[in-house]
């Protein structure tokens, strides 16, 4: 606990990973997220997580955090889970059966594009 928040974190070589919730949050759910959280990082960074590999890494990084909560709400835990949504391959068959919500940016925007080039040439 920490000034009214309930803050856990893992540590890994150089680098430090925070959660933090509200005081009603539950440690252990926060821990859980965490953990799933760091496994799917070393799955995606290949067993090295560090500051380095993090930074060059950003954008995975950064799309398995959305991938694990949105807005406060926990997605997912599984960290096989994460890092498989994460590097989902954007072939047509995929990109058109995922509901539009679920779409990360590029592939809604590819799902789009893919649209208007039938419109126009119909």
């Amino acid at each position: 606990m920490f000034d009214g928040h309930v803050v856990v974190y893992k540590n890994s070589i150089d680098l430090f990973i925070y959660f933090v919730g509200s005081a009603e949050e539950n440690e252990l759910i926060l821990s859980s997220i965490l953990q799933g959280y760091t496994e799917a990082l070393s799955i995606l960074l290949k067993g090295q997580v560090e500051s380095r590999l993090l930074l060059e890494n950003l954008d995975l990084v950064l799309l398995a955090l959305d991938e694990t909560i949105d807005d406060g709400i926990i997605l997912e835990s599984e960290p096989s889970q994460i890092a498989a949504r994460v590097t989902k391959k954007n072939n047509d068959d995929s990109i058109t059966g995922i509901p539009l919500t679920e779409q990360t940016l590029t592939q809604a925007l590819q799902n789009v594009s893919e649209q208007v080039a039938r419109r126009l040439l119909k």
